[in-house]
């Protein structure tokens, strides 16, 4: 195994920024400490750049097995190093769909094979599969997701028993996409009466609307609350729904967690005049307003957790007309690097990017030696530049899909090096063909 001196560096951890040598040896770091000085290993000078935690992104769709067309494991954990993630996090509505333990672990067996970042799965709960649930080891995955609202995949769980069964019988966390379908199905039949498949895209998000979200989030906190269930609810996309969440105790006491997404801390719908389907989302990127609201409510601890919910899709798919165009599109590479250019505008600091994509996925989901830089930890890292611009083009986009929402944008960060346990994946543009991904544990 490699024994590498990462030095000169400042370590952005724990909330705080101090210049530090980082020594790793094999899989793990060994010691961080100033001028570190060791006989026979490779030194990566990183002159001054900022090393991070490698990022933990706990909702991908990486469209494997059955939708290897857009995606796949091998492609999109590539893509996902490339932009200082370590650590993924892949969801059920693949085809077949994740939602028996034989499916789960084939989906394992695939990723051991080909994933260049770590990886865990969620377990799909659907209205008839609540004995597998129960058979599940709450360390066997990093948790349950529910679809209450449909999405890509068609795994709508709509029948309330059955939601309330899955909420008693689990220890795991409970990662739901809500949406109210009833009021989804209401808003575009309307919609169709006047326009057919045709629907301008700027009707997204009124028909997936405010009033969706909210009633879907609000159920299953209170579902949550009188069952006693471990809730996280996904990629929140309105300013109504972040009343719903604490900020007055720590993360590690929280039962009911909340996410945001890059696209809805980005984007706002004045943007689908310009980028059309391609900001096409589930939920769907709303007003300027509630884009700020979100980013109070991150800022403020309500929120706990940045993600991407990389989802992506082929440019001829999503140049469909409304009804067919497929909602998500492909983010891991540029997430961190949105971020970070958030941090330039003055919205975030870094230790907070790091709080919300590293430290904060680990301890909501319990994950072991992962999300911090500690000596004994497993050495998943990111190296980053933030003074050396980079303009987001074809010819730098490495998804199997070929595009991304950020084409044209110029970001001043940019990822230089990412290890995982210890290997050095990904280096000024280069990957290596190795693969030391591990499968993720947990603390439960």
């Amino acid at each position: 195994m490699d024994r590498i001196l990462i030095k000169n560096g400042k370590l952005v951890n724990e909330g705080s920024i101090f210049e530090s040598d980082v020594l790793i040896d094999g899989d793990r770091i060994k010691r961080i400490d100033n001028d570190i000085s060791e006989p026979n290993t490779r030194v990566v000078d990183v002159a001054g750049q900022y090393i991070l935690p490698g990022v933990i992104d706990d909702q991908v769709h990486f469209r494997e097995p059955g939708l290897t067309h857009k995606g796949n494991i091998a492609t999109e954990s590539r893509a996902a190093v490339a932009g200082g993630i370590t650590t993924f996090m892949e969801q059920p509505n693949t085809d077949p769909q994740t939602t028996t333990i034989e499916k789960l672990e084939k989906k394992f067996a695939l990723a051991s094979k080909s994933a260049f970042a770590n990886y865990s799965f969620l377990f799909g709960g659907t209205n008839d599969n609540l004995e597998e649930i129960k058979k599940l080891d709450k360390n066997a995955c990093s948790g349950i997701k529910l679809f209450l609202g449909s999405s890509t995949g068609n795994m709508l769980v709509d029948d309330e028993a059955v939601i309330e069964k899955i909420f008693r019988n689990t220890e795991m966390v409970i990662s739901t996409h809500c949406e109210d379908e009833g009021t989804i199905r209401s808003n575009l039949e309307k919609y169709k009466a006047e326009y057919g498949d045709g629907i301008p895209v700027k009707y997204h998000p009124i028909i997936r609307s405010e009033e969706a979200c909210y009633l879907s989030s609000s159920k299953a906190i209170a579902l949550a609350k009188k069952t006693g269930a471990r809730l996280h609810v996904f990629h929140l996309s309105t300013g109504k729904e972040t009343e719903l969440f604490r900020n007055d105790i720590p993360l590690s006491e929280k039962k009911i967690t909340a996410e945001v997404c890059i696209h809805h801390l980005w984007f706002s719908d004045i943007d689908y005049e310009s980028k059309g389907t391609l900001i096409k989302w589930n939920p769907a990127v709303k007003t300027s307003t509630d884009r700020e609201r979100l980013w109070a409510a991150l800022l403020d601890d309500r929120i706990d957790v940045i993600a991407t919910d990389h989802a992506p899709h082929l440019l001829e798919e999503k140049d469909r007309v409304y009804t067919q165009a497929p909602s998500g599109g492909p983010l891991v590479q540029h997430a961190l690097p949105a971020m970070l250019e958030k941090y330039h505008q003055g919205v975030i600091s870094l230790e907070r990017i790091v709080e919300k994509m590293c430290h904060n996925p680990s301890i909501l989901f319990d994950i072991k030696k992962r999300g911090y830089l500690r000596e004994g930890y497993f050495a998943d890292i990111a190296i980053v530049d933030v003074d050396d611009p980079q303009k987001i083009s074809k010819e730098n986009i490495v998804y199997k899909c070929g595009w991304s929402p950020f084409e044209g944008d110029t970001f001043r960060s940019r990822i230089t090096h990412t290890f995982v346990n210890g290997h050095l994946a990904y280096e000024n543009g280069s990957f290596s063909d190795k693969r030391r991904a591990m499968r993720l544990t947990f603390n439960r």
